[in-house]
Order: structure tokens, then sequence, then C-alpha cells
């Protein structure tokens, strides 16, 4: 089976030459808090596209999905769980530079976050989480199984709905390893089955981007492909239309 080459380039934060552009997230070596109409400002020598995708993020309640977003955005874990009650969004801003022309794009995701009981209480969230939504990260816990066999529930009711959507599962608490409840082998019978990445998440937060750099970068991958293919389809569609002209 052939291994298709990525769109991004791998581990580009810690290139040289990415500097320019992590320094407009990350002040004094934390990462900067961005609002809804907030965004990273670069001088006119090196203006950037910026791209804004819509991530919903599904799990359990309990699995840690309010920590993710935290994690992701570089905002403060909270230390004791509480049910989120409605909706909450978090917006977190990516650069990356493709291979194949070294273009640098900024990617733009809000993060979509809807406590488990509150989107059984309410049917207006669900359909508000859905519209428009581009990709969604499935969330399970190392330290609960039955989280872990919800996935698959989790995924066919999101299938259903529409095939252009990217997926992503995350096992979170990977570091309480003493209190794990899901073995490696479930975990790779699981990628085989679905043929979706899974990656980690869990421990202390570094002052860098190492600890959420496997996880943006997935999703920027992924969403850029995704456009690709949209675009592809797009310009498919087009030469159709106008070769059956009359």
């Amino acid at each position: 089976m052939s291994v298709m080459m990525p769109y991004i380039v791998p581990d580009w934060h810690r290139c040289k030459d990415s500097k320019e552009y992590f320094n407009k997230i990350i002040h004094k070596k934390n990462r900067k808090n961005f609002g809804l109409l907030e965004s990273p400002v670069m001088p006119p020598h090196a203006a950037v596209d910026t791209l804004d995708y819509k991530i919903f993020i599904s799990g359990k309640s309990g699995v840690g999905k309010t920590a993710l977003a935290a994690r992701l955005a570089g905002l403060n874990i909270p230390s004791v769980h509480h049910e989120t009650t409605g909706i909450q969004t978090t917006v977190v801003y990516w650069p990356v530079k493709l291979r194949e022309n070294g273009r640098v794009l900024f990617f733009r995701l809000q993060l979509w976050d809807c406590g488990e009981n509150a989107l059984r209480r309410f049917d207006h969230l669900l359909p508000s989480c859905k519209e428009q939504v581009d990709a969604v990260l499935f969330l399970f816990s190392f330290t609960d199984r039955t989280s872990f066999q919800d996935l698959s529930n989790q995924i066919t009711k999101w299938t259903e709905s529409t095939d252009c959507l990217v997926k992503v599962v995350v096992g979170t608490k990977f570091d309480l390893f003493m209190h794990c409840d899901v073995a490696e082998r479930d975990v790779r019978k699981f990628q085989e089955t679905w043929r979706l990445p899974v990656l980690h998440s869990g421990g202390e937060v570094s002052d860098g981007l190492g600890d959420v750099a496997p996880i943006l970068n997935c999703l920027a991958e992924n969403l850029w492909h995704q456009d690709c293919v949209r675009a592809g389809a797009t310009g498919r569609q087009q030469q159709h239309e106008t070769r059956t002209l009359p």
C-alpha cells in the first residue's frame, strides 16, 4: 500500500524559519489567548492567509473534552471536573507550512465543546454543533474502558449525517498508566478497523508546543487534504457542466 506524502511540513514548529510565525501565538513562553474577534497580527512582508474551521469535541462526560480544548489553546486546564452546562467555544491559531510550495497558512480552529447531559436535555444544541462543522475530535479516556467502547457509536452517528468530515480520535489521561483500562492492542485493532488516526493526550503541559503539535498538525493535515479533495471535486463538476452546455 502506498503512503501518501504529507501536505504540511511535519514538526515545523521546531524549525528556525517558523519562529516569526509562532512568536505571534506565544508571549513569554506562554500561548496567547485569542477571543472570537482577535487574531495574530503579522507584518506586511509576512502577511499570511487564515483558514477558518469548526471543530466539535465529542465524548462521554468526564473524558476530558474541556481539558483538551484548554490544552490545545494553551489555557489553564481545570483541576476539578465540572460538567459543561452548554456550548463552550475556544479559538486556537496554528501556523503551518505547505510542503509543495512553502506557503505559510494560519489555521483558525474554533473548538466546540458541549456537555453530554446538556445535549440530551436540549434538542437544539446538537444541530447547532453540527451546523457547518468541518471536523470532529472523538475522545476516550485511557482510564475508562466504556468511553473507548462507545467510540464506534459516536463515529457512526456522525458519519450518518455527513461523509465530508475530518475524524480524529484522541485518547486522554494517557499519563495515568497505573489506572489504564484500555490496552494498546485494543487501540491498534480499533485503528485497523476504522482507519482513523488515534493520538494521545495527558501529562503536564510543557512550556513549548510539543505536547499539542501532534494533534493540531494532524487536524491541519486532514483539513487541508479535505479542502483539496473538495476543490478537485468542484473543478471536475465545473468541467462537466461546461462540456454538457448546449
